[in-house]
């Protein structure tokens, strides 16, 4: 072989050297989660920020007309007895507020199951008066959830416990109301969900005329596409709930919310998860990346679940963690690490 033809052949491996080490770097730029180029920061906390939100065509506007997408967590359950309701408190808040940079927090107020708002009204009332207290004292966003699947059996415990908040705190833009969280997959969106959300947002609308509403869909907030072939007419400042867990729900899902999307569906994504839809199972970083994507290209607002203790891969804090925060490295779990990291940077 002559000296030339070595040295090119030196010189083609060296590229191509070059070139897969700028692929592996740039493939572990995105699995560690660099993003940046898509987020942005403010100094002025949320709603000094962005003041009375509004929902225009598929985007949510602040009150200087801005779309704006904001990343923050919710709650578990707040049901007596379950155990995650201690972090139903004023300082948990602060944290997500202060250390996170959350800018919407959402409360999961247990409409279900024993200890729920049905069995223990006064101590789940009490739970989330505080946190909505903490929020407008922190001055970022609130999520009151009727956290149910199956609301439209409880439809006038749920108007009793809308009119209740809609008249304590519809008069500040803070508020976000989430009337049914996941309606199941044998749920008709015509029969059921969609005239049991009309009660309910009549109900609230009596009191409180404008702060944004969340309309959850059938197949536990997934079929968006059901509600925007049909969706709720003469209101305004309506979202639609779309759940994902990125380890079960990838490109299919996401074909859905593009379709209610280009219908002009506006969407909420007011709970979504790192791993399974069982709320277990392993943390799948390649798919919530691309979800992370989406929800940036659509400008959606998003927050994770949950804040737990709880033994499944979907709580973001270790066993035994501080109810309070500020919490250290070392309280997080695997997922509590990157969605604290997406929310800080978003």
């Amino acid at each position: 072989m002559s000296e030339l033809k070595m040295r090119m052949q030196l010189f083609i491996i060296y590229v191509i050297m070059i070139a897969a080490s700028a692929s592996f770097s740039y493939a572990k730029d995105i699995n560690s989660h660099h993003l940046k180029a898509s987020f942005k920061s403010q100094k002025a906390s949320p709603v000094a920020h962005h003041g009375q939100l509004s929902v225009d065509g598929t985007f949510i506007r602040d009150v200087k007309k801005e779309v704006i997408s904001l990343a923050g967590v919710s709650l578990f359950w707040s049901n007596t007895g379950w155990g995650q309701e201690r972090f139903y408190n004023s300082e948990a808040i602060a944290s997500f507020a202060k250390d996170w940079k959350a800018g919407i927090i959402r409360i999961a107020m247990g409409a279900q199951g024993t200890g729920s708002y049905l069995e223990k009204r006064k101590a789940n009332l009490d739970r989330v008066t505080s946190v909505i207290d903490a929020a407008i004292a922190n001055e970022i966003y609130v999520i009151v959830d009727w956290h149910s699947h199956q609301a439209e059996q409880n439809l006038d415990a749920a108007i009793e416990f809308f009119t209740f908040i809609a008249e304590r705190y519809g008069n500040t833009p803070n508020l976000i109301y989430e009337i049914y969280n996941e309606p199941l997959n044998d749920i008709s969106w015509e029969l059921i969900v969609k005239p049991y959300s009309e009660t309910i947002i009549n109900a609230i609308r009596k009191i409180d005329p404008n702060n944004l509403i969340i309309v959850g869909t059938p197949s536990w907030s997934q079929d968006v596409d059901l509600a925007a072939d049909n969706p709720i007419l003469d209101q305004h400042n309506l979202l639609y709930a779309l759940h994902f867990y990125a380890a079960s729900h990838k490109g299919e899902l996401r074909e859905k919310a593009e379709y209610a999307i280009s219908k002009g569906l506006p969407l909420i994504i007011s709970e979504w998860g790192t791993v399974s839809s069982d709320g277990d199972g392993f943390m799948d970083e390649e798919s919530t990346l691309e979800w992370l994507r989406f929800i940036r290209k659509n400008n959606l607002t998003h927050l994770n679940w949950a804040v737990s203790d709880k033994n499944e891969a979907a709580s973001i804090l270790t066993k035994g963690a501080d109810s309070s925060g500020p919490w250290r490295p070392q309280d997080l779990t695997s997922s509590g690490k990157f969605v604290q990291k997406i929310i800080r940077e978003w």
